[in-house]
């Protein structure tokens, strides 16, 4: 729990001001759960703090909300083109993605449960970055991570815009996004390596090593 709020205070999530008296104010919440290899056993613990979105309201709290998921079929298509062209396939997560995506909106929320300021009882905090639950937390991720890498040279593919690729003369580097989980292969190895120097230098990323389990698959 602690390390997740260490997250929100390296990322700049919000910041501490007195409880307005015109504005809804959303509650927190914490949310456990055990991360499970192929073999069902636990690989991670995970704690997020997460924001009660159900009770925000449209176009106060929120305007826009949809964001793109990859198909399954995508992801299985993508997985048999590497297979059929020979190349291997790697796994990072981005850690607190929804963290790292702005918000336009004014939003309030409560101290996380159990870590209440006793200085300041009845200040709360105003989000500058999305929050997990909030209902456009999605959108401004995917707004994030697709902004730094068309940024990076990549193109996003026109049919399916949560898959982008980039050239390198006789090589490319294809990379599958699925909300904060990230597929890549390379046809050169090298071009492994300065992916994932460049994610890392902008978020924080658990490398997870070459993809054998991925949603089930």
């Amino acid at each position: 729990m602690q390390e997740e709020l260490n997250q929100f205070k390296g990322n700049e999530v919000w910041k501490l001001v007195p409880r307005p008296s015109d504005h809804l104010v959303i509650g927190t919440k914490w949310v456990f759960r055990n991360k499970q290899d192929e073999c069902g056993i636990v690989i991670r613990n995970k704690t997020k703090l997460v924001a009660k979105g159900f009770n925000q309201e449209e176009g106060i709290d929120y305007e826009e909300t949809f964001t793109p998921v990859a198909r399954l079929e995508a992801i299985r298509i993508l997985f048999a083109y590497a297979s059929n062209n020979n190349f291997k396939l790697f796994q990072m997560d981005v850690k607190s993605a929804f963290l790292n995506g702005f918000i336009s909106e004014e939003v309030f929320v409560e101290h996380p449960p159990g870590f209440e300021n006793s200085s300041f009882p009845n200040h709360v905090f105003k989000l500058t970055k999305a929050l997990y639950g909030l209902k456009q937390a999605p959108r401004a991720w995917y707004e994030k991570l697709s902004s730094f890498l068309i940024l990076n040279n990549f193109t996003k593919d026109k049919v399916d815009i949560t898959l982008f690729v980039k050239h390198f003369e006789n090589n490319f580097l294809v990379v599958q996004i699925y909300i904060n989980d990230i597929i890549f292969g390379y046809t050169n190895e090298s071009l492994c390596e300065s992916f994932a120097k460049c994610m890392s230098h902008e978020f924080e990323m658990n490398l997870m090593g070459e993809l054998t389990f991925f949603l089930g698959l």
